[in-house]
């Protein structure tokens, strides 16, 4: 892990604060001096302001502060970290400052530095998870059904983190209704606990109700689904040059492949050009497998959610299991990898694919493996 991760988090018996380091050695939080924020619910002033004074407010908690080192690390680079998303969203609207969506661009904005940073993986979903459901507990009980919501993070990340996280957030702030998001932290804390998901994962019965639950909007999150799935279909996920083809090389052997790469190269299609006939003849490949109820690999970066859930649902039809295997690499790895390769994909290419990084998770499938190396 890069020294500058542990660096920043403040430490017994100081807790001192670096400011001046971590507005320096990172861009995305240098991008946050002079960022406005709507008045109303920011009267501290812009987001560089308010960050601080969520660090500090976080920094001076003794349930932070009782937390391990590893804990204490990813709940502060949440803290740090949150609105980096706010500069690229921020807009006036109706007389107002909004900086809608700025949950999910900071998500994946935190995936890119984490990743360049060199932080573990694990650690890294569990704060880029915090960043993406940091305002869930300002709102959970307004939801219809906020058991899915507290079901989802507690898959993904800990909801006692994240209950330190928006506590913090509250906290460091001036508001008129800063009563009202305390008290509305407090109850997400409490119906987490009363969940069974306040420190764990939700327990599903098993992997086949929790994929049935989150493809469902009106499943009982304790109900034992009948699992009808006859075989497994394995979704491939990465960058590429991240090993996928390796992998299944290596712990795959004999099993059939639907490969858009391959594909590519049948039909002269190169990567940065438009890829509606190689997809229309990826998933057409897949259905004669799908068909015959044979267990096959679909090898293809997948990176969105979006992407991997078309392929799903096309599974999920045909009664697959399915596994999602993701590979990763460090920055610098995957760039020589990639100027290795016989057709290198074009930097540009591999920018924007970045830009369209989501981890899977296990709420879209069965099985998640999430490989670096």
């Amino acid at each position: 892990m890069d020294r500058l991760l542990d660096t920043l988090v403040p430490a017994p018996p100081g807790w001192t604060l670096d400011w001046h380091n971590a507005s320096d050695a990172i861009a995305e939080v240098a991008a946050l001096k002079n960022c406005p924020q709507d008045p109303v619910h920011h009267g501290e002033g812009d987001v560089w302001i308010h960050t601080q004074m969520v660090c500090e407010a976080l920094v001076s908690d003794g349930e932070w502060r009782a937390l391990d080192a590893n804990a204490r690390r990813a709940v502060f680079w949440t803290a740090l970290l949150h609105d980096i998303g706010k500069p690229a969203t921020t807009r006036p609207e109706d007389g107002r400052i909004t900086s809608r969506g700025h949950s999910r661009r900071g998500e994946n904005m935190a995936r890119r530095l984490l990743w360049r940073l060199g932080a573990d993986s694990a650690e890294r979903e569990r704060i880029c998870a915090l960043i993406a459901h940091h305002l869930a507990p300002f709102f959970l009980m307004e939801r219809d059904d906020p058991m899915r919501l507290a079901a989802r993070i507690s898959l993904v990340t800990r909801c006692d983190w994240l209950t330190l996280q928006a506590r913090a957030d509250a906290n460091g702030r001036v508001s008129p209704d800063l009563q009202r998001l305390r008290d509305s932290v407090e109850l997400f804390a409490e119906f987490c606990r009363d969940a069974g998901c306040y420190d764990t994962p939700f327990a599903f019965a098993s992997d086949h109700s929790r994929f049935v639950y989150f493809r469902r909007p009106d499943r009982d999150p304790h109900y034992e689904a009948y699992d009808d799935t006859t075989f497994t279909a394995t979704l491939m996920s990465g960058l590429p040059a991240s090993g996928k083809d390796t992998w299944i090389a290596a712990n795959m052997p004999g099993v059939p492949v639907v490969s858009l790469d391959a594909i590519r190269a049948e039909l002269g299609i190169a990567p940065d050009k438009p890829q509606g006939a190689v997809i229309q003849a990826a998933r057409e490949r897949a259905r004669q497998h799908l068909r015959a109820g044979e267990a096959f690999v679909w090898n293809a970066t997948n990176l969105s959610r979006q992407i991997r859930g078309s392929c799903i649902d096309l599974l999920a039809d045909y009664n697959a299991r399915v596994r999602i295997v993701h590979l990763e690499a460090p920055r610098q790895e995957l760039a020589a990898r990639n100027r290795q390769r016989t057709d290198p994909v074009p930097d540009k290419v591999i920018a924007r694919m970045l830009e369209r990084w989501e981890t899977p998770d296990l709420t879209e499938a069965h099985e998640v493996e999430l490989i670096s190396g």
